[in-house]
């Protein structure tokens, strides 16, 4: 067993400062911790594993080190960003992952299968792994070993935490939620459904309102992120080409690492549905220069246009009740210019609900620039800038 204080502070040596996660009893020293750290420390609650995995990531996009941290039984939940997110993109960040019902360890009956695929599930996913230090002279050599893994191969690295690794620490802290007024729910609607805009205009309208110099936008996986690409390649720009329902969350890391930046998310009302819980997350810590948009044609459509259930939803609702500051909903692509201006100056997190036209452009392109590129270029960006 080794002492909490002495990891932390040993990481915190190697840069790693932002931590994200979703509790386990085993990690409870280490949140509780990182809770207490005050400013030093970066500590966001996740709902869920998956997001933790998207909010670490987008914190560690100007090559920050970031801790994404949970129990096993969620490492399904990470997967998806894992493998299209993190590995597409060649992001690295540190996991710590907890060994409930590791072999040979009696524990709860949910606990049993997971328990005895977590490594290999690891292994699958290629992303190199090694027990969690119990010796405090064991620490410094496992942090070594992952920053040089993950600066060599640009992968996240996991420490996989057995029972009893680290001492208890007590909770003095509570998490705080951000202080920022709610305003009514602005809803503005200029005619009938055949009247509503289309993505693309909407597109050109965040172009048209958003510095390349001085923002980032993030387009989700899709339709949304092509169609960004083929109306202008911007160095600011980055395309999502998996993970999806991730993207505001990646945002979300984005915006509290990088608070001098607009952070702009485009997203459609499948990929909202699929994490809502992302949306409590955003509403808590309601960064002043995130702009939240969801464009909503009611469809998958590039699946084949399948309906989604967005047309009984209302995201209006929801986001005010998750507490966003700034919320606006209807059809009139001026919420989108307006959300924009204001961001970084009124206070709290904008959210812009936008009932939007199916249909794609004809012919179409895919981004012609890689993944990687897309994440380096971007990187490059905010290193200069700062």
């Amino acid at each position: 067993m080794i002492d909490t204080t002495q990891f932390i502070h040993s990481a915190r040596k190697h840069g790693f400062d932002f931590y994200t996660g979703v509790p386990c009893s085993y990690l409870k020293p280490f949140i509780n911790y990182v809770i207490n750290g005050g400013d030093e420390l970066q500590y966001v609650a996740a709902a869920n594993e998956g997001d933790a995995v998207a909010i670490a990531s987008g914190a560690a996009l100007e090559g920050g080190r970031s801790v994404a941290m949970f129990q096993n039984s969620g490492l399904g939940n990470a997967v998806n960003p894992l493998t299209s997110l993190n590995q597409v993109f060649q992001l690295p960040i540190m996991l710590i992952v907890t060994w409930r019902g590791a072999p040979g360890q009696k524990d709860e009956p949910q606990h049993e299968l997971m328990g005895q695929i977590t490594t290999d599930m690891l292994d699958v996913m290629e992303i190199p792994w090694e027990l969690f230090p119990r010796e405090e002279s064991a620490v410094e050599g496992a942090l070594h070993r992952a920053v040089a893994s993950m600066d060599r191969d640009h992968k996240p690295y996991a420490l996989v935490m057995k029972k009893g690794s680290v001492a208890p620490v007590e909770l003095t802290r509570r998490l705080n939620r951000a202080a920022s007024a709610q305003r009514p729910v602005v809803e503005g609607w200029r005619g009938s459904q055949q009247d509503r805009v289309t993505r693309s205009s909407v597109l050109q309208q965040v172009l048209e309102n958003t510095d390349p110099h001085d923002s980032i936008v993030v387009a989700t996986t899709g339709f949304t992120g092509r169609e960004l690409f083929a109306q202008q390649d911007r160095a600011n720009h980055f395309y999502m080409v998996g993970s999806m329902g991730c993207a505001s969350s990646f945002g979300l890391g984005v915006a509290l690492r990088h608070p001098d930046k607009k952070i702009v998310v485009v997203e459609g009302d499948g990929a909202v549905l699929m994490r809502m819980g992302a949306l409590a997350t955003t509403g808590f810590y309601s960064p002043e220069n995130l702009v939240h948009v969801v464009l909503d044609n009611e469809v998958h459509e590039s699946t084949g246009g399948q309906d989604t259930i967005s047309s009984g939803v209302s995201f209006a609702a929801i986001a005010q009740g998750c507490g966003y500051s700034h919320v606006y909903t209807g059809d009139d692509p001026r919420f989108v210019v307006r959300a924009i201006h204001d961001a970084g100056s009124t206070g709290g997190t904008q959210f812009v609900h936008l009932k939007t036209q199916p249909g794609v452009p004809e012919g179409l392109p895919r981004p012609t620039v890689t993944p990687v590129e897309v994440r380096r270029r971007l990187a490059q960006l905010l290193a200069k800038a700062a």
